[in-house]
C-alpha cells in the first residue's frame, strides 16, 4: 500500500510539480540533442571525404566543433541570464538552424563566390563557432528554466528527466543522421538538424513563457565570470585535477573523432558508423540505474578513476579483433565506463567547492570536455596519418588512445594519494 502511495505521490509531483516552460525547454532540448549528435556522428567522415580536407585536418576541426561548445557554456550562462531564458533560447535556435545549414551547404553551388573569397579551412571554422555559441545559450537556459519551473520537492525529478532526454536525442541524433546519410547524402544529415533546431524556435517563441525569477536570484555579469574564471586559475590543486581529468575525455572523444574514420579507412568503407556510434547513449539510457547502485559504496574519487580506466581498456577489444561488431562491443564498454565516472565527477566537484563558490566550480566542471575534444582531434588526426597512412600499422592508433587512457588513470590514482583535498565523503 505504502508502495503504491508513493508511485501515485511521484505521479503527482510529475503532473503538478511543473510549469509549462519546463517542458517546453526539456523538449526542445531533445531535439537539440538529436540535432548536435546527428551532426557530431557524421562531421569526422564529411570533413574528410566530402570537402577533402584530408584526415588531419578534418579530426582537428571535428575535435574544434567539439571543444568550443563546452569553453562557450562558461560564458553562455551569464549571458543567457541577461537576455532571459526565452530569448536566449529564440536566438540559439534561430543561430544553430543557419549555422547548421550552412554547414551542410558548404559544398553546394551557391555557396561558390564564400569559397572562393575565403580559404575553406577559415570558412568551415567560422561556420562551427556558429553552432559551439548556440549550444552554449541553450544549456543553461534549459537548465535554469528546469531550476525556476520545477516545485523544491519536484526538482531532482526535474534534473532526472532533463539528464534522460538528453540521452534520448542523443541516442535518435545518429539514427537519423545514418538514416538520412544512407537514403539522402550526408550533406542533409547537417540540414535535418537545421530543420530540428529550426522548429524549436517556432515552438520556444509560440509557447515558452519566462519562468519567474526568485527574490534572491542574482544575474552574473560576463565581468563576474572572467572574475569566476581567476578564482579557479588560482587554486592550482583544483586546476591539476582538471588537467590531470582531460586525459579522460581525450579518449572519450574519440569515439567520435577517430572510430568513424577508422572504421571507414580500416575495417569497411561501406559500415553505417552513424547508426554505430548510437550504442553509447543507449547503454548509458539502459544502464544508469543499475551501474550506479552497484558503484554507490565507491569513493566519488576512485569511481572517477575506475570509470578512467574502464573506458581506456575498452579500446583493446578493437585492436585485437578489427570488426564492426567489435567496434559496437567497445563502445559498451567506453559507455559503461562513463556511467561509472561521470555522476560521481560532479558529485566530487560540488563537494570540493567552498560553500559560497559552488556555482562557479560546476560551471568550470566542463573544462576537460572542452580541452580533451580541442587536443582529442589534433591527436587522432596524427595518429591515423603517421600510423594508418604511413606505417600502416593501424592498431598503434588505439594502442597510443590506450596509452593516454593509462597515464591519466595513474595520475589519478596519485593525485589521490598525495594531494587530493578530502571532501564530505572522507
Amino acid at each position: 500500500m505504502g508502495a503504491t502511495l508513493t508511485f501515485s505521490g511521484r505521479l503527482q509531483e510529475i503532473r503538478s510539480g511543473f510549469e509549462r516552460p519546463f517542458w517546453v525547454a526539456n523538449i526542445s532540448e531533445l531535439f537539440e540533442r538529436l540535432s548536435y549528435y546527428g551532426a557530431f556522428a557524421s562531421m569526422a567522415r564529411y570533413l574528410d571525404e566530402s570537402l577533402k580536407f584530408g584526415v588531419q585536418r578534418a579530426s582537428s576541426l571535428t575535435g574544434f566543433f567539439g571543444g568550443m561548445v563546452w569553453f562557450m557554456a562558461i560564458f553562455g550562462g551569464a549571458l543567457a541570464d541577461r537576455l532571459g531564458f526565452r530569448r536566449a533560447l529564440s536566438l540559439a535556435y534561430l543561430i544553430l538552424s543557419f549555422s547548421y545549414f550552412l554547414l551542410g551547404s558548404i559544398g553546394a553551388p551557391w555557396m561558390a563566390f564564400v569559397r572562393n573569397a575565403l580559404p575553406l579551412t577559415l570558412l568551415v571554422f567560422v561556420v562551427l563557432l556558429l553552432p559551439a555559441f548556440g549550444v552554449a545559450l541553450v544549456k543553461p537556459s534549459v537548465v535554469g528554466t528546469t531550476a525556476r519551473a520545477s516545485t523544491e520537492s519536484a526538482r531532482s525529478i526535474g534534473y532526472s528527466i532533463y539528464y534522460t532526454l538528453v540521452n534520448v536525442g542523443s541516442f535518435v541524433g545518429p539514427i537519423l543522421a545514418s538514416w538520412v546519410h544512407k537514403h539522402l547524402s550526408v550533406e542533409n544529415v547537417f540540414r535535418v538538424s537545421a530543420l530540428s533546431v529550426f522548429l524549436m524556435f517556432f515552438v520556444v517563441l509560440a509557447l515558452f513563457k519566462e519562468p519567474k525569477r526568485s527574490a534572491s536570484a542574482q544575474s552574473v555579469s560576463l565581468g563576474q565570470v572572467a572574475r569566476n574564471f581567476l578564482t579557479v586559475l588560482s587554486n592550482p590543486r583544483f586546476m591539476l585535477f582538471l588537467l590531470i581529468f582531460t586525459g579522460y575525455w581525450i579518449v572519450f572523444w574519440q569515439e567520435f573523432i577517430a572510430l568513424p574514420e577508422y572504421i571507414a579507412k580500416y575495417i569497411d568503407p561501406k559500415a553505417d558508423t552513424e547508426l554505430i556510434l548510437a550504442t553509447d547513449p543507449l547503454v548509458v539510457i539502459a544502464c544508469t540505474m543499475a551501474i550506479g547502485f552497484l558503484t554507490k559504496r565507491l569513493h566519488s574519487f576512485h569511481a572517477i578513476t575506475l570509470g578512467t580506466l574502464i573506458s581506456s581498456l575498452a579500446w583493446i577489444l578493437l585492436i585485437f579483433h578489427p570488426s564492426v561488431s567489435m567496434a559496437v562491443l567497445t563502445l559498451v564498454g567506453v559507455a559503461i565506463g562513463e556511467i561509472v565516472q561521470q555522476p560521481r565527477y560532479y558529485d566530487y566537484i560540488s563537494r570540493l567547492a567552498p560553500p559560497d563558490q559552488q556555482g562557479t566550480y560546476m560551471g568550470f566542471a566542463f573544462l576537460p570536455l572542452g580541452i580533451g575534444s580541442l587536443i582529442g582531434g589534433p591527436f587522432s588526426g596524427w595518429l591515423i596519418q603517421h600510423y594508418g597512412e604511413e606505417l600502416h600499422r593501424p592498431q598503434m592508433v588505439w594502442w597510443s588512445v590506450i596509452a593516454v587512457g593509462v597515464v591519466t588513470t595513474v595520475l589519478l590514482w596519485i593525485y589521490d594519494r598525495f594531494l587530493r583535498v578530502e571532501t564530505h565523503e572522507g
